[in-house]
């Protein structure tokens, strides 16, 4: 038997099927954490932004209309709602910097994959959001454009300036000293 879409699991969720709503968790948990992590740069805040998220999602299957994959509707939830997040708890700085544990002589990946979430943390939200669901979720540019309602000239543009932004960052530094 064929495992059921997005779209028929929507359809038998919506009619009240618990398991269509596991199956929906199932597939899209990782991606909306990963899109939350992502954007908030706190485990425990992505923790609290995708379960938010998956639950305004399901409160709403109703207004799911279909048009765009389920995965992408809400990751445009995991974005509104890390954004407010954010902005209530005015926390638009840098992540934590600490290098994650590991085997020695993976250190220094460890150490330049930090270095790179703390550039990418220290985006403005909306050139962060474009840089993280396009590099991090795998989303193409179109498809981003339609997950933020804008024109894909904009996202272009904002990941543009993201990219130079990283350049800049993750070449001077933030001493100021070129590498």
């Amino acid at each position: 038997m064929d495992e059921p879409d997005d779209h028929d699991l929507v359809t038998r969720a919506r009619a009240g099927s618990k398991e269509a709503l596991a199956e929906l968790f199932s597939r899209h948990w990782t991606g909306a954490w990963r899109a939350a992590y992502g954007l908030t740069g706190e485990r425990a805040m992505a923790d609290d932004v995708a379960q938010d998220a998956f639950e305004r999602a399901i409160r709403n299957l109703g207004r799911f209309d279909g048009r765009r994959p389920f995965g992408a509707w809400l990751h445009r939830i995991v974005v509104n709602r890390a954004h407010d997040v954010m902005r209530r708890e005015r926390r638009f700085t840098a992540l934590d910097g600490r290098a994650e544990e590991g085997v020695e002589g993976r250190q220094s990946e460890a150490a330049e994959r930090a270095e790179v979430r703390a550039a990418i943390a220290g985006l403005d939200f909306d050139r962060r959001a474009v840089v993280v669901l396009h590099y991090w979720l795998g989303h193409p540019l179109t498809d981003v454009a339609k997950i933020l309602d804008l024109p894909v000239g904009t996202v272009h543009s904002r990941m543009s300036r993201a990219l130079g932004d990283l350049r800049i960052r993750l070449e001077v530094g933030d001493a100021g000293q070129p590498r």
